[in-house]
């Protein structure tokens, strides 16, 4: 992984479009880490990661059951501190 200041990205866009092909790079603008320019291919590989994940969480909290009206106005109410 590279850093590279913003104006250098600015001017020198194309050189880190091929870097990004091998290795992030990570654009820094007053000195803060703001944007990572990546290879679509990574891209597309976190993507199916993170769509994993969460498939396999919605498949675990679908395996758990849903709450019945009554239970989630309750668990709303609760968490908010208010009784209607």
């Amino acid at each position: 992984m590279i850093i590279v200041k913003a104006t250098d990205m600015k001017n020198k866009l194309g050189h880190y479009l091929q870097v990004a092909l091998v290795e992030p790079v990570v654009v820094e603008k007053t000195n803060r880490q703001v944007a990572v320019l990546m290879s679509m291919k990574e891209y597309e590989r976190l993507t199916k990661i993170e769509d994993a994940y969460w498939g396999e969480k919605a498949r675990a909290a679908e395996a758990e059951g849903y709450l019945s009206e009554a239970e989630a106005k309750e668990f709303i109410e609760d968490s908010l501190s208010v009784k209607a």
